[in-house]
């Protein structure tokens, strides 16, 4: 629900915030300002909140109603002159906003805004800063409620993931042909058993394809699951139910007695790599000092790279975790981008390191929730390789 007064009062470094649209390309926008999934937005709409006085809402005379719901007073244009006037009008005497906009587009999922709309405002005298910090307060943060969600769905998706080792293991006592696609429709069942929802997956991996980090089987050419192979799932997912948030984590197994040692090696450099990332933010975290989701990334990969994978961890740490799979919080990267975006208490993100061989690929991941002054893992911890025989 929109609450003006708590935005306008995270408004501090420049003279307000200014809100646009076309053809509902900014779905933060109708996020924060609560506006109706079903609007139909065919025209360009302003809205403006400055860091204090009264908002002003700027829409095109066939869509007038378009922010009815919201505070302020509503201007009109119909031709692009008249859209140029309003805008000059309604940001008189402002010098900077903050926008849906990351400078060089290193936060991609903030940058919202096209280049022409930057333009026309920078025309105006107009400095443009990115909202990236205020979105992640409006957008990231946990309710209590929704870190029991969490939690809850953590306790699901993990009774999901033994059951799926369990199958797996079944088939191999009897001699049955399964293979990973087969395995990823198993938990893609349990989940719906289970109350669960997501939007797409899980990853099940064996061998090679462990290897790429974004493989996912199909019905056709998935590979077989039999004695002697590596698997790693990667399974996310939340409870149906309005307003939950996602747990997210990867697992490893290997399908015998004895994990080779060069598994074993690959799978402790990841391991030690994930739990110095989270000793990293905690140590921050409890004594009070801020810390960018780049750190993180910068301690997990430094440890990869001296043990001499560093160009075999080809992705950045861990993202932020919401609603959506991929929230609109700080990443842990320095890798893909350079986020910037400090930690804050009441959001959570993944710690996700890896080491993609061409034939096999090891990921652990955790998810870590920042708390005030702490941060921990939600779920449980894979310490150990699962071993099915």
């Amino acid at each position: 629900m929109f609450n003006l007064h708590s935005i306008q009062d995270r408004i501090r470094e420049t003279d307000g915030w200014l809100f646009y649209d076309h053809h509902r390309r900014d779905p933060i926008a109708y996020r924060i300002l609560g506006l109706p999934v079903s609007a139909h937005a065919t025209r360009r709409w302003f809205y403006w909140v400055p860091a204090a006085g009264e908002p002003v809402k700027l829409v095109n005379r066939i869509e007038a109603g378009i922010l009815d719901s919201l505070p302020g007073r509503k201007c009109e244009y119909a031709t692009w002159q008249e859209l140029h006037e309003r805008l000059v009008e309604m940001l008189a005497g402002v010098r900077k906003i903050a926008m849906q906009y990351s400078p060089m587009n290193m936060l991609p999922a903030v940058s919202m805004v096209d280049a022409g709309t930057i333009e026309m405002l920078r025309g105006f005298g107009i400095e443009i800063v990115s909202s990236a910090d205020l979105v992640q307060y409006f957008e990231a943060r946990w309710t209590p409620e929704q870190l029991e969600m969490h939690r809850e769905a953590g306790r699901r998706v993990d009774q999901v993931l033994d059951s799926a080792f369990a199958h797996i293991g079944d088939a191999l006592r009897d001699d049955r042909a399964l293979t990973e696609f087969d395995v990823a429709e198993f938990i893609r069942a349990q989940f719906a058993r289970s109350g669960l929802y997501t939007d797409h997956g899980p990853i099940v991996a064996v061998n090679a394809h462990a290897g790429d980090p974004h493989y996912e089987p199909a019905a056709t050419g998935s590979a077989p699951i039999r004695s002697g192979d590596f698997v790693l799932i990667d399974l996310w997912a939340k409870l149906a139910q309005a307003h939950a948030v996602y747990y997210d984590i990867t697992w490893v197994a290997y399908c015998g007695r004895e994990v080779p040692p060069v598994i074993q090696h690959v799978f402790d450099v990841v391991r030690s790599a994930r739990d110095r990332a989270l000793e990293t933010i905690q140590s921050a975290c409890r004594s009070g000092r801020a810390i960018a989701g780049w750190e993180a990334d910068a301690a997990a990969r430094a440890h990869i790279e001296a043990a001499g994978y560093g160009d075999r961890f080809t992705h950045r740490l861990g993202h932020s975790i919401g609603e959506d799979i991929h929230g609109a919080g700080a990443n842990l990267d320095g890798y893909e981008t350079r986020d910037t975006r400090l930690l804050i208490p009441d959001t959570c993100c993944s710690i996700e390191p890896g080491i993609y061989l061409p034939e096999f690929g090891v990921r652990s991941e955790i998810d870590c929730f920042v708390a005030d002054r702490d941060a921990h893992a939600t779920g449980r911890v894979q310490n150990a390789i699962v071993l099915i025989t």
